[in-house]
């Protein structure tokens, strides 16, 4: 069985809420996959995510064989431990938001891949739903989403996000996510060419 660390988002961020409970119901299913630790991390604070990930490490005896990160910059933090217990790159590590700082991270192998939402495909999404709107026509949607507070289901665009791993990162170059020209730099050149970028 393997051993996975969630480092869930802040508390108070709904989104947060929705990250972990989305990634709980695939590990909740797997029974080869054990959670050995589990915690939120307040206001994303990835300094404060530093020691929380280093007490669970610690709790679980350094047995930990995967991390669940909420976004890029938790993934960093747990990286920093990992790589003071000499395990970067041995410890697959997840992350979201496919930053400047996740993709080097997946680039040198010690970030296994990160979740990008095209911030072009929402903004094309977004205008055609209010361009209909504005001409009193009924937009077209993908889906319902659930409003528990009113109790009903509101007609929604719903987009999937990409996973990002060495194999696609030009996926967010080509979408115009990141500069190319700003992950690939300095030591980070090489890694590029070498993953096709």
């Amino acid at each position: 069985p393997a051993n996975v660390v969630f480092l869930n988002g802040s508390p108070t961020d709904n989104n947060a809420t929705l990250f972990s409970t989305g990634a709980h119901s695939v590990i909740d299913a797997t029974p080869s996959i054990t959670i050995v630790g589990e915690q939120a991390v307040p206001d994303w604070d990835n300094d404060a995510a530093v020691t929380i990930f280093e007490q669970l490490y610690t709790a679980a005896d350094g047995r930990v064989d995967g991390v669940y990160a909420a976004n890029d910059g938790l993934a960093g933090s747990v990286i920093s431990i990992l790589e003071k217990n000499k395990r970067a790159g041995q410890v697959p590590v997840t992350g979201q938001d496919a930053t400047v700082e996740g993709l080097q991270n997946i680039l040198a192998g010690t970030q296994c891949m990160t979740v990008y939402k095209s911030a072009a495909e929402e903004a094309n999404a977004l205008a055609e739903v209010a361009i209909a709107l504005a001409k009193g026509e009924e937009p077209k949607t993908t889906s319902t989403s659930r409003d528990d507070t009113g109790g009903r289901d509101v007609p929604s665009v719903l987009l999937t996000p990409k996973s990002i791993t060495k194999d696609n990162v030009n996926v967010v170059f080509d979408d115009g996510g990141q500069s190319k020209d700003e992950v690939c730099s300095g030591q980070f050149e090489a890694m590029c060419a070498a993953a096709g970028a």
